[in-house]
């Protein structure tokens, strides 16, 4: 029981003295790139393609039409973003602390 005790008190002891107070940074925008005129050209490009596939007719297509469409559309989509710039990140302490939660679940 003694034992019990002791342990006890140094556990609330190191929790006691060893806290940090930590205080969160305000969130900052992220601020848009800057894209260049070809850049800017291309993207006029792919937006006057999506809005001519959102007008056609698609059930005039036949199912191999319908594919290269969409696969075209993606494409699009694909070059759209990397001009953007966006993606999300993912640290590598964040991914092992992912991991170490799906092992232990």
């Amino acid at each position: 029981m003694k034992k019990y005790v002791l342990t006890l008190a140094a556990a609330g002891t190191m929790m006691f003295f060893g806290s940090q107070t930590v205080e969160a940074s305000p969130f900052k925008a992220k601020e848009p790139k800057e894209l260049t005129a070809e850049e800017t050209a291309r993207l006029s490009e792919i937006e006057e393609r999506v809005a001519e596939i959102q007008e056609m007719d698609f059930s005039s297509l036949e199912r191999s039409e319908k594919k290269a469409v969409k696969a075209e559309l993606k494409s699009l989509e694909k070059e759209a973003k990397s001009m953007a710039g966006g993606g999300i990140y993912i640290s590598t302490g964040a991914i092992i602390i992912i991991l170490l939660l799906i092992i232990l679940l």
